[in-house]
């Protein structure tokens, strides 16, 4: 089974949402975003975030494929945005 940071960058997701999840990354707060995207009142460490945050971004990606009247961009990009803030997390406390 491959990691989860291999899944991440597997991901294969349309250039323009992908670029407006990097313009977001750096003012991700994971005190406050993590608990209001998860549903979560207790933080999960970045690799179970990780988990619960890419099945949540296949469910939004499977509606955006599918033409979904339901989709809607702005929770996709919120959530491509705490992926690459937890990934980047996960990266660092894995090298400690």
């Amino acid at each position: 089974m491959l990691d989860i940071l291999t899944m991440i960058r597997s991901l294969k997701r349309p250039a323009l949402l992908v670029r407006a999840a990097k313009c977001g990354v750096d003012t991700y707060a994971r005190g406050i975003d993590l608990p209001r995207l998860l549903r979560a009142e207790v933080l999960p460490g970045p690799g179970q975030a990780l988990v619960e945050l890419m099945e949540i971004e296949r469910d939004l990606n499977a509606l955006r494929c599918n033409g979904d009247a339901a989709y809607s961009v702005a929770p996709h990009v919120d959530i491509l945005i705490a992926i690459m803030a937890e990934a980047r997390l996960l990266e660092t406390v894995s090298r400690v």
